[in-house]
């Protein structure tokens, strides 16, 4: 069973690993793949350079068993929509590994906003990164997804490659990618906020700006 967590990553911060670690620990993935986004849909286009959020994430999750870096996303010259890296994703894997795509509770709350969402879930879980039935809707179109699709069994994620939406209680680390980038230009430390790995590249950034 392979986790898939997308994002800008910018820059890759403890809470992302973190809440990364706990999903892969807690449903025993095989493989953890972090997908870095080329160009945004429903956010701000990344402020730093691919290259350089690449090079970060690399630092970030090396010596960490499981965790690897797919760079499908980075090299799209359209926005990144994750019905399209899952197309990808099943074309090399096939139909029958089941995939799970993590995301936050904010994002799960715009889910049926995205693009194809009914396709996202034949071709793969959503494990949601929060309590389970917090703030969760009782009508409406993300209602209607969530109907007998919610399970509670990571052996149901096992069981098929796709199509379940289980909420995984991860920890929380109040820590975001604009605050550590707000922190850089003000001259301040990042320290302990990412990885020393991470740190020591974007201070590099920083002072060569």
């Amino acid at each position: 069973m392979i986790g898939i967590f997308g994002g800008t990553f910018d820059p890759i911060h403890n809470g992302h690993l973190r809440t990364a670690l706990d999903v892969y620990e807690a449903l025993a993935l095989d493989e953890l793949r972090f997908i870095p986004l080329g160009r945004a849909v429903h956010r701000d286009q990344p402020q730093t350079p691919a290259a350089t959020r690449l090079a970060m994430l690399q630092a970030a999750i090396g010596g960490q068993a499981g965790f690897t870096v797919d760079e499908r996303e980075l090299n799209l010259s359209r926005p990144s929509y994750s019905v399209h890296t899952l197309q990808s994703l099943r074309a090399e894997l096939g139909n029958e590994v089941p995939l799970c795509l993590l995301m936050g509770r904010d994002a799960f709350l715009g889910f049926a906003d995205w693009r194809q969402p009914e396709k996202i879930l034949q071709l793969a879980h959503l494990v949601v990164m929060d309590r389970p039935g917090h703030g969760l809707p009782v009508a409406g179109a993300l209602h209607d997804l969530m109907q007998g699709r919610v399970t509670r069994e990571v052996s149901d994620l096992r069981g098929a490659p796709g199509g379940y939406i289980l909420f995984q209680p991860v920890t929380r680390l109040d820590i975001s990618s604009s605050d550590i980038r707000a922190r850089l230009a003000q001259g301040r430390s990042v320290r302990w906020l990412v990885p020393e790995t991470v740190r020591v590249i974007l201070q590099a950034g920083s002072a060569a700006a």
